[in-house]
């Protein structure tokens, strides 16, 4: 077969199945198998497939139709223009997420913590745009490990550390940041399968009303944080009015929610001044 009727037949497969992004998900596939970057897919539809690369897009398109992630199946996730490699010890990054990295980027600082770090997205980012000394956090030694591979690909400079929030942390910084774990219970019963399936759950709930990392950043960042310095983190976007609740009750000031590009409260930012 060639590439041109491969391409549509996957494309109808993945639409038949109810796949709301069947053109999308068939080109990434599709590039992914046969070697080839997805915006010269149309250069090369004549190219002739092999009988193994054939085997491996049906197994790649059976993964999409019981609802894993195209990242998943790929291993790999575009942020902020680099693509990191993920596994299932880590959340699979997500675009809202760069709206906390537009916003780390708007001001400048020295040093920065990133907790929970999981693929290294954030940290990595920060360290590649920037000459700030980066470090970064996880309870996982699992995600340690991808988010360390991904700064050795990206040749950035990130210490990081395993550490329970902030209880192997030490020193101040100008810049926390993170985007912990804050679904509700009650929310992770309404996740799609695409979510609640292929994400480690360690990375997406805390249980109960989904707040008790902005309670232990809140409570323990004004001990690290340098004078004037910022937090950012990522938040639910039905989270903001609580979230800035927390840290405007131990003292932090200018506290602001930002929305990320679909116009929802997706980070709140907070001075310790």
């Amino acid at each position: 077969m060639i590439l041109g009727d491969v391409l549509r037949d996957v494309q109808q497969q993945l639409q038949a199945s109810g796949c709301e992004s069947a053109a999308r998900d068939a080109r990434v596939l599709t590039s992914h198998v046969v070697g080839i970057a997805s915006d010269r897919l149309t250069l090369e539809l004549g190219q002739a497939l092999t009988v193994r690369q054939i085997a491996e897009l049906n197994a790649c398109i059976a993964r999409r139709v019981a609802h894993e992630p195209v990242s998943r199946i790929i291993g790999k996730r575009l942020f902020w223009g680099r693509w990191f490699d993920i596994t299932p010890d880590v959340l699979d990054p997500r675009g809202d997420t760069e709206t906390l990295i537009a916003l780390a980027l708007e001001q400048p600082f020295e040093n920065a913590l990133d907790m929970g770090t999981g693929s290294g997205c954030i940290a990595i980012t920060l360290a590649a745009e920037t000459s700030a000394r980066i470090e970064a956090t996880d309870i996982s030694q699992a995600a340690l490990n991808i988010a360390q591979a991904n700064a050795l690909k990206f040749e950035t400079n990130v210490e990081f550390y395993l550490s329970d929030w902030f209880d192997q942390v030490a020193g101040r910084y100008d810049l926390i940041v993170s985007n912990p774990p804050y679904i509700t219970e009650q929310e992770m019963k309404e996740l799609s399968p695409d979510v609640a399936q292929f994400d480690p759950h360690l990375a997406l709930t805390p249980g109960g009303d989904g707040l008790a990392a902005y309670r232990e950043i809140a409570r323990s960042a004004p001990n690290y944080l340098t004078k004037g310095g910022r937090v950012l983190v990522e938040i639910g976007h039905r989270q903001a009015q609580d979230v800035c609740g927390l840290f405007a009750a131990v003292g932090f000031g200018n506290i602001t929610t930002h929305q990320d590009l679909d116009g929802k409260d997706r980070v709140v930012e907070a001075f310790w001044i």
